[in-house]
Order: structure tokens, then C-alpha cells, then sequence
């Protein structure tokens, strides 16, 4: 598949036209110079035919340490790229910094077009895009991505030089379609779950993009002292033992009363990212330890229900405190994660790094287990046998049965003659007990009591 980069200096308008491209607001946009900061990525169906990656990167600029590695990395994915996008700002002059990126990107020897952005009207084209043709490129396009001026011309070029893609839209033979018996047969197989979504969580400058760097064992998330370079979700794929797993560094979480901005956005955005997720990474600072804003942040990790791997990073540099006392302290201020394994690592020694993706697959296992309906009523038997159920004032409560009807997390139905008054502390019994049996490690179980009466609570 090919791969489309979209360069250019800081509030150019390439987020916009990322966003254009998605047909969604995936890249956050503003007026704040520099508010992309690592690689988003993005398959695009430019038509029934074609299909591309579009690749938005941070502006070119290298006015500090932090825009400076934006633009080693917008550089590098230029050079992954097949096709590359210049954009420069149409309300303004040509800048001379503009023309020596041009001429570097063009070095490249790869297809590139200059995209001049902000051209809103035919009035604007006449008076500036001209004075960009000085740049000497072949391949050069007036637009206004807000107004979406000129971008069909835009897509037309990039359809001449992306082929069209084999696997889309294959029309079937009649001999080749499975039979009526085929049909029930593959109903009956419940495929196993191969896609992971990982969202990693912290607060500000715990070390998230480090982790993902070291994850993926590569420079993919810039990384800096300054507290909220990450403003993006941003997310890599590798695959893991026969897994796919789909890494997304979320925007260090702050008090409501620090969320300035863009990074309101960014909030936001990391929420509908933990809707779509299946485990969280919560990344703990272990030389400062667990803090007020942590537990706010396992808050949204139990309110989304995700499978849970807590990571105390900079191990390293932790000072004197011992492993028993920092597993203690995150067992004490996290009790509503009581379920999620602990590891300690170093994000940037790479120290026990690797343990993390075994932990992902054995917690995503737990995360789409089902237990048989026979073997999960064996269970609450001997729950009920071992500890009665409690009476309520004299009326029995009674426990009928048990059965799964969800995955992700494993949601369980207690089917109680009075589900109103089965105690909350006989729930919790009943959810150890079953941990105590099938496991569940790093997972939530979200046990349902629900009438046994057709007509609801009795």
C-alpha cells in the first residue's frame, strides 16, 4: 500500500487536510503553532478502487530541542514515503525557509507536490498562489482545505500514481459460495479474537511515549522534559504472537483545573479512545509513587471497564524504595484494581520492557474468556454450599442460576428470585470465588443479578 506523507512548517493546515482526507476529526487542529507533534497514520479509500496511508506529521521547525525532534521525525517519515505533500500557507509570502525544505523533500527523488494552502477564493489565487511557482514544482495545487477549494485536483494526482488495490470489491463465483450446511457450520465457530487495543495511560511526563518508543523498538512518539508534549492520541501496530496489537499513547491526563487549550481536546479525545480500547496500561511514576491524579486516572480505567496492567515506570532511578513497599503502596491507593498485575520497569533502559507484551496477551486471554454454563453453575454451587446466600428480613433470596452472555469485559448473569435484595458484599463474594476458579487476572467481572420473574422484580 502506498504510503502519502503530508510535510510542511507548523499551522500550514496538514492536520486539516489529514482530517479532510479521514472525512473525520482524527488529528486535533488549532491555531497554536505545533500542535501535531508525533506521526498520526490513517488508511484512506480514495475511491471504489484505490487505497492509500496518509501519514500527518509535526511542522518543520527548529526553533527548540522539543520542535527539533518533530522534525527529525517528519523527516524520516518523508523518506518512508511514496508520495509526498508540501504544504505552505497561502495567506503569506514564499519563505525562504519553505523553498530549502521543498528542494531537501524533492531531493528524494520521490513524486511531491506543492500545496498551497488557504487560498479561499479565485480573487486570492490570482493575487498570491502565483508567487509560489517561483519554487520551480512540477506538480503544484491552489486549495482552501476549510472551504474544499481545489482539493479534487489534489485527489486526481494522487489517484494517477496509486494503482488500484487487488482485494477490494473481488466479485465471487456462484459455484465458489459456501453451502446452506457451510453457513451453519461457520455460524457455529466463534472466531478467536486477534485485534488487542492497547491505550497507554498516565499522568503528565510518566514516561508514555518512552514506553511506546520502547515497545516498538523504534523512535515513534516524541519525547521530551516539557509535561504535555503529547497532545494526539497516536497509535502503532506490531504483531505479537499471532496477536495484533494496536498501541494508542494518549495525552498525559492533568487536574480538570491545569486542562488548558488544546489540550481540552486532548482529554476528550483520550476518553472516546478508552470507549474504543480493550486494556489500559496505567504508567505510575515510581519515584514519586502513586498520587491523587493516578487514582483519578484508574477511575476512567474502572468506568470503561478495561482489562488493566499497572507499569511503575523509571525503575531505574526509583531511589531507596523497595519493590515490596511499591507493589504495597499501589495495592493500598488502588484497591479498585485489585485484580491488575503489577510489573516495574524502565522505559528507557528497556529493563523488563518485553514481560509487557506477554502480560497483554495473557490479560486480553482473560478479556475474551467464556466459561461453559455447566462448569460456571459448578462454581456458584459450591459458593452457595460453602457460604449461604442471606436472608433479607426473613424473605429467602435464592440463586437459580448462572450464565455468560458477554465478553470484554466477561459479563455474567446471576439469575435471583429477588435480585433487589441479593447483598453487595455477597457479589463480591461470588466474584473472588470465581477468580479463585477461572483466573480473570487483569480483568473486571461485570456480574449482572437479574430477575427470574418474566415480569421483572418481584
Amino acid at each position: 500500500m502506498k504510503k502519502v506523507a503530508i510535510l510542511g512548517r507548523p499551522n500550514v493546515g496538514k492536520s486539516s487536510l489529514f482530517n479532510r482526507f479521514s472525512k473525520r476529526r482524527d488529528a486535533i487542529t488549532s491555531d497554536v503553532s505545533g500542535t501535531t507533534r508525533d506521526i498520526k497514520k490513517n488508511i484512506i479509500e480514495l475511491d471504489e478502487e484505490r487505497e492509500f496511508e496518509v501519514l500527518d506529521t509535526g511542522g518543520i521547525d527548529e526553533v527548540d530541542s522539543l520542535f527539533s525532534q518533530v522534525a527529525q521525525m517528519s523527516l524520516k517519515a518523508a523518506k518512508e514515503a511514496d508520495i509526498i505533500l508540501f504544504m505552505v500557507d497561502g495567506k503569506t509570502l514564499p519563505q525562504d525557509e519553505d523553498k530549502e525544505l521543498f528542494y531537501k523533500l524533492q531531493s528524494l527523488g520521490k513524486p511531491i507536490a506543492l500545496v498551497v494552502n488557504k487560498i479561499d477564493n479565485e480573487k486570492e489565487e490570482q493575487q498570491r498562489f502565483w508567487e509560489f511557482v517561483e519554487f520551480g514544482a512540477e506538480n503544484i495545487f491552489a486549495i482552501s482545505v476549510s472551504h474544499n477549494r481545489g482539493v479534487k485536483s489534489l485527489y486526481s494526482w494522487l489517484a494517477s500514481l496509486i494503482p488500484p488495490s487487488k482485494n477490494l470489491h473481488l466479485t465471487q463465483n456462484q459455484e465458489d459460495e459456501p453451502s446452506l450446511e457451510e453457513l451453519l457450520l461457520l455460524q457455529d465457530e466463534e472466531p478467536q479474537e486477534k485485534k488487542i487495543k492497547v491505550a497507554i495511560l498516565g499522568r503528565p511526563n510518566t514516561g508514555k511515549s518512552s514506553l511506546l518508543n520502547a515497545l516498538l523498538k523504534e523512535e515513534r512518539a516524541v519525547v521530551s522534559e516539557v509535561a504535555g508534549t503529547t497532545i494526539d492520541p497516536i497509535d502503532e501496530t506490531i504483531i505479537y504472537k499471532d496477536f495484533e496489537i494496536t498501541f494508542v499513547d494518549t495525552a498525559g491526563i492533568r487536574r480538570r483545573s491545569k486542562i488548558l487549550g488544546i489540550e481540552k481536546f486532548a482529554l476528550n479525545r483520550t476518553q472516546k479512545m478508552l470507549e474504543e480500547s480493550d486494556i489500559a496500561i496505567l504508567l505510575i511514576d515510581a519515584t514519586v509513587g502513586v498520587t491523587e491524579l493516578d487514582e483519578r486516572i484508574a477511575g476512567l480505567i474502572d468506568k470503561y471497564k478495561l482489562g488493566c496492567l499497572i507499569v511503575a515506570n523509571k525503575w531505574d532511578i526509583r531511589g531507596e524504595l523497595e519493590y515490596k513497599e511499591m507493589i504495597e503502596q499501589i495495592r493500598d491507593e488502588l484497591k479498585f484494581l485489585h485484580y491488575a498485575p503489577i510489573i516495574t520497569i524502565s522505559a528507557k533502559t528497556g529493563q523488563r520492557v518485553q514481560k509487557i507484551l506477554d502480560k497483554i496477551v495473557d490479560i486480553f486471554k482473560e478479556y475474551t474468556k467464556r466459561i461453559p454454563t455447566s462448569k460456571l453453575n459448578e462454581v456458584i454451587d459450591y459458593a452457595k454450599r460453602r457460604h449461604q446466600v442471606p436472608s433479607h428480613h426473613g424473605q429467602v433470596v435464592r440463586i437459580k442460576y448462572a450464565t455468560q452472555f458477554d465478553i470484554k469485559p466477561p459479563k455474567i448473569a446471576l439469575i435471583v428470585n429477588k435480585p433487589e435484595l441479593l447483598h453487595f458484599s455477597y457479589k463480591r463474594y461470588l466474584t473472588n470465588t470465581l477468580r479463585e476458579h477461572f483466573g480473570f487476572e487483569g480483568v473486571p467481572i461485570d456480574l449482572v443479578v437479574k430477575s427470574s420473574s418474566k415480569r421483572g422484580k418481584e
